[in-house]
This record gives structure tokens, C-alpha cells and sequence, in this order.
């Protein structure tokens, strides 16, 4: 993109299950500190799963936090970070020009099964089920919790792409900015996914959910040995802004987005297609005016899946296919897990610095890759300095077959 049309990034918050501020989520991936700690799970036992440790109360009051869910809590701490972050408030000036555009998995599924729950314990008498219900499970909830929180009265809602929500968030936040429609956007993506039961229990019937006696190693996308998804929750939300309007008020920035693509698989509700996979990237490597080898990063979506993993490498080897220059290759989710709708959003953060520094993270859990899964160029154990770090591409897929794919590049 060019001219009024470049997007750049000003602003960052997150919460991750390793981290709670951008500088020690990156911190932590460089020294190899895991978020996956194990849980009781209702119905369940014990399972291992990425929690976060935010504070909710910086930004909102106890009552507040009982009476919304744990999504909007979760985005209401990232937007504030943001906000802040980017050195912006939010004012009677501008507070009608502010989007709020949250990526979504799923939410309110585990309010809805703790008040199913509460109920039973006496004989389902509704009179005890909460009032709160409704507002807590509409599907802009997340970002209607930010507005009312911050004040925004500029347009919200969440966009529900599975998986691939975090990048779809961000991939919104751009067009309303393309379109006039707002002046600043916060968007990303959020999960409150290890709080519901039932999301562990569909991953176990279908032979993948994680398994292993220490937490700390279930998590091992890639690797020989992987047996399935740790599911997590987080969060990322970024300030993005018309590089005009980001320069008129000497803003700093972080990188600039370079390209994008959405597109559907249409063949199966959970098997990823990896030639839909391919051509989502391939698309955003067009629309961002590169080839493959002017990408010096890839960010793999790979959850630790025997099958999603082997299909999405077999879609990285189309792309990658001819000669040339190989970039970087690299995996988040063994630190964290699986943070669903906000995956692609926190992977993406956890990458931003090597723009800086020319330092890749490394994978984590990958002792011994998967023939199935090699590709040159895997960045594993340690953390591998470069010549530099100028375009980074994020892949984020997701169920009923949604793919999402960003390119951010270095601002110059």
C-alpha cells in the first residue's frame, strides 16, 4: 500500500499467558519462559492450558468485572494498554472517530455454562439464573464492553473468524481506516476459551486435545511427538492509524502493514485445505506488491495437530516453491498454547521486535521435527540473530475453514 493509504501500527496492548506487557511477552519468548500451566477442568480433571495473570482491576472496578466476562475484560485491559501506549486519550474530540474491532473465536460460552451450572444446584429454578445474560452473550460483546469502558461512541463489533479472528481484526481496523470511516482503530483479537468446558471436551472427542505429564512440553507444534491443542486464552489489541495522521502528531511506530488476504477453504468444517491455505498467502504476498522472497519471516499458525500441521507446511512448500531466497520460520504456540481468536493478533507482537533487533524467537517444544512438517529455514531451541528483519508474514487459520494472512514490514 502507498500514498493516504499506508496503515501503520502506534500502539500495542496484550495479555498472553507468558506475559503481560509487550516487552516481557518478547522477553520471554527469547529466554524460552512457557505460559501453559495445568487447570481444573469441570467434568474433566486436570488439563493444561495458558492462562493469563493481567490485572482487570487497572481498568475496571470489581462489580464491573463480576457483571461482564472474561473477553471483555481481557480487551478492555489490551485497548487501555493500547491507548496508552500510543499516546492518544480518548477525548470528546475524537471519541466519535475511534472503531473498536475485536477478532473473536467464540465468548460467553463460559458464562452461559457457569450459569447452567449454578442453576442445577437448585433444581434449574431460573429465578436464579442472572439477568446479566443477554449482554454477556451478544456477539459484539467484547468490544461493546471497550466502548463503554473508554467512552468510544465510534462504530464496534467483533468479527468471528475462528482462529483466524486475530489477523481478521486488525485486517478490519485497516479497511475502516482505508475507508474514512474512523481516524484511529483498535483492533486485534481476544479468547476467554480455557474457562468453557465444553471447548476442551469437542477438541478431546476429536483426539486433539494435548496431552502430557508436564504442561510446560504439551504444547509442541511441528514436533514428531505433538498429540494435539493447548487451548489458551489472551489478547492483543493495536492502535492503527493513517500514516499521515500518525506523522502529523509524531508518533512513534512500530511497522507499517504491507499486504493482507482473506479467503474460505469450502470443504470441510475442521480438515484445513491446504491449497485454500496457499493461495491466502499467495494473495496477500500479491496485494502487498512482493514476491516470496522479499519475505524475510513467516510466523506459522501450526497448533500442534498431527494432520493441521503437516497440511499447513505442504501449503508453505507451494508458496515457497522455485528458487530463491528462503525466509525465516518460526511458531508462537508452543510458549502459550492456542489463544483462538486472538493467536494470529499475539503472534504477530511477539515478531514485531525482530524489525528492530534482527532477532527471530525460536520454536519452543521442537526437539525433533517432523519429517512430515520440515521446511528450510526452521528457527528452533534458541533464539537466531540475523542480518535484519525488514517484512514479517503472520498466518492465522481457523475452523469451518477461514484463513487469514498479514504482511507487516519495517517503517521507513
Amino acid at each position: 500500500m502507498s500514498g493516504d493509504h499506508r496503515i501503520v501500527i502506534t500502539g500495542i496492548g496484550l495479555t498472553a499467558p507468558n506475559g503481560n506487557t509487550y516487552e516481557e511477552f518478547r522477553r520471554h519468548l527469547l529466554t524460552g519462559v512457557s505460559g501453559i500451566r495445568n487447570i481444573e477442568m469441570r467434568y474433566m480433571g486436570t488439563v493444561p492450558a495458558g492462562i493469563c495473570t493481567f490485572d482487570a482491576t487497572r481498568y475496571q472496578n470489581r462489580r464491573d468485572i463480576r457483571n461482564g466476562t472474561r473477553a471483555g475484560s481481557i480487551a478492555i485491559f489490551c485497548a487501555n494498554e493500547a491507548v496508552k501506549d500510543a499516546g492518544l486519550a480518548v477525548t470528546d474530540a475524537n471519541r466519535g472517530r475511534i472503531g473498536v474491532f475485536v477478532g473473536t473465536t467464540e465468548h460467553g460460552n463460559v458464562e452461559t455454562e457457569n450459569e447452567i451450572y449454578n442453576i442445577s444446584r437448585f433444581n434449574y429454578d431460573i429465578k436464579y439464573w442472572t439477568h446479566h445474560h443477554n449482554p454477556r452473550t451478544v456477539a459484539n460483546n467484547p468490544a461493546g464492553e471497550v466502548t463503554i469502558n473508554m467512552g468510544i461512541t465510534g462504530p464496534h463489533y467483533c468479527i468471528g473468524a475462528a482462529c483466524a479472528a486475530g489477523n481478521a481484526g486488525i485486517i478490519q481496523g485497516l479497511q475502516q481506516l482505508l475507508l474514512g470511516e474512523v481516524d484511529v482503530a483498535v483492533c486485534g483479537g481476544v479468547s476467554e476459551s480455557p474457562g468453557t468446558f465444553g471447548i476442551f471436551a469437542g477438541f478431546k472427542s476429536q483426539g486433539a486435545l494435548a496431552e502430557n505429564p508436564d504442561p510446560v512440553r504439551a504444547s509442541r507444534p511441528l514436533d514428531r511427538d505433538r498429540n494435539g491443542i493447548v487451548i489458551s486464552e489472551g489478547g492483543c489489541l493495536y492502535i492503527l492509524e493513517r500514516l499521515a495522521d500518525a506523522r502529523k502528531r509524531n508518533a512513534k511506530i512500530y511497522a507499517e502493514i504491507a499486504g493482507y488476504a482473506m479467503n474460505s477453504d469450502a470443504t470441510n468444517a475442521v480438515l484445513p485445505n491446504e491449497e485454500r491455505q496457499a493461495q491466502c498467502m499467495t494473495m496477500a504476498i500479491a496485494r502487498a506488491g512482493m514476491n516470496i522472497a522479499d519475505i524475510d519471516l513467516i510466523n506459522t499458525h501450526a497448533t500442534g495437530t498431527k494432520m493441521g500441521d503437516a497440511q499447513e507446511i505442504n501449503a508453505l512448500r507451494q508458496v515457497l516453491a522455485g528458487p530463491g531466497r528462503r525466509p525465516y520460520i518460526n511458531n508462537t504456540k508452543g510458549f502459550i498454547g492456542h489463544a483462538m481468536g486472538a493467536a494470529g493478533a499475539l503472534e504477530l507482537a511477539g515478531n514485531l521486535p525482530s524489525l528492530c533487533d534482527g532477532i527471530v524467537h525460536p520454536c519452543m517444544n521442537l526437539d525433533c521435527l517432523d519429517p512430515d512438517c520440515a521446511v528450510d529455514n526452521i528457527v528452533a531451541e534458541e533464539p537466531l540473530p540475523t542480518a535484519g528483519i525488514r517484512t514479517i508474514l503472520n498466518t492465522s487459520f481457523g475452523m469451518v475453514g477461514i484463513n487469514s494472512v498479514l504482511i507487516v514490514k519495517k517503517y521507513e
